[in-house]
């Protein structure tokens, strides 16, 4: 076989050409320290990669919305907790004057103005604000949940927040299962009565059976009539009565504390007496509705440390596919160099002979 000196020349610059292109590659692997720096350095690791860091962006806006949703429900247990104390007091106060040998008129009404008191922080408890949303008003977060006078301008939704993939939360309690007590299961449980709305004209839909709702519960309280008693003109709003332990509705509690004041303003003892029972329902009605708040809290927390060990799980695999071995790359690199070298060497001993040096 015939070897021309074209054929030596093209196999001299092929093997320079490689050498030289290996060592920029190492060179670059130990200027990023990245093994893979392009898909086509290792096309089924780069797969691997890419999809690990969609994980990992996926986790944490995960673990933002577990933050957030985080925030607003310790929010809301922590005002919970204040009604739950404010309530404890008013029975305090409505035990002691419920008989004669402790209470009078003149203690009953100084009493009254004690709990008028506690029926301002209910209203404002009821109005808390966590940043620009009010806690307690379910979707309208912009509007005002309570008027002085304990009506609901809110509405029964559950602001839902993805905390993992096809996994939501909510992040909220209506003021209108909290404090009016609706919605309240069989098992005292706070659920939702509906489906959330998903769509815009579903949201509109929802708000206006909601108004046509509020209109006729507002018909019918006003036509409900009580007659026993000089504060049953108060209890007719209160159309729910039961204990939510007992298997019954809820319990209003504004109507529970107004009607307290308004027995003890007009020396009803028995009236006092009544409110004893309400007051233990709105009691456990708050309970409940705060071991809710408590259980999503816990439900969070244990998908907010799932979440980083899988962010820290996935760091670890895309390291283990894309990193690069310091101590190996330089390995390389002196090798490579040295076969750079010696490549070098042997091209011009071959390359150098021509038909000049043979003609002198």
């Amino acid at each position: 076989m015939r070897i021309a000196d074209k054929m030596s020349f093209n196999q001299v610059n092929q093997n320079l050409t490689k050498n030289r292109s290996d060592m920029a590659d190492l060179q670059n692997q130990a200027a990023t320290q990245k093994r893979i720096n392009k898909p086509s350095d290792d096309p089924l690791a780069s797969a691997r990669v890419l999809a690990s860091r969609t994980e990992e962006r996926g986790n944490t806006q995960f673990i933002k919305n577990i933050n957030n949703a985080r925030s607003f429900l310790e929010f809301s247990d922590q005002s919970l907790g204040e009604l739950s104390e404010i309530l404890v007091r008013a029975k305090e106060l409505a035990v002691s004057q419920s008989n004669d040998a402790s209470g009078n008129e003149e203690t009953r009404l100084v009493t009254a103005s004690e709990i008028e008191q506690i029926y301002n922080q209910a209203i404002q408890i009821g109005n808390r604000k966590l940043g620009e949303r009010y806690v307690f008003g379910g979707y309208k977060t912009q509007t005002t949940p309570f008027n002085q006078a304990g009506e609901y301008f809110g509405d029964d939704g559950d602001m839902k927040i993805q905390t993992h993939k096809d996994s939501f939360v909510a992040m909220n309690i209506p003021g209108s299962k909290v404090f009016l007590g609706r919605g309240l299961g069989g098992d005292g449980i706070v659920r939702a009565r509906y489906e959330a709305p998903t769509t815009v004209e579903q949201l509109k839909q929802f708000q206006k059976e909601e108004q046509e709702r509020e209109e006729v519960n507002r018909e019918v309280e006003s036509n409900f009539i009580e007659t026993r008693g000089p504060a049953s003109d108060r209890r007719s709003s209160r159309s729910d009565k039961q204990d939510p332990v007992t298997g019954g509705g809820g319990t209003n509690i504004f109507s529970t504390i107004k009607d307290l004041e308004i027995s003890l303003r007009t020396n009803d003892k028995q009236g006092v007496q009544a409110a004893l029972d309400t007051l233990d329902q709105a009691i456990s009605q708050v309970v409940l509705t705060r071991s809710e708040v408590g259980s999503r809290i816990m439900a969070v927390n244990n998908t907010m440390d799932s979440l980083q060990k899988a962010v820290v799980d996935n760091k670890v695999a895309a390291s283990q596919l894309e990193d690069a071995d310091a101590f190996q790359v330089i390995s390389d690199i002196n090798k490579t160099d040295s076969t750079l070298k010696a490549t070098l060497e042997t091209s011009g001993k071959l390359i150098q002979p021509s038909l000049l040096d043979f003609l002198r």
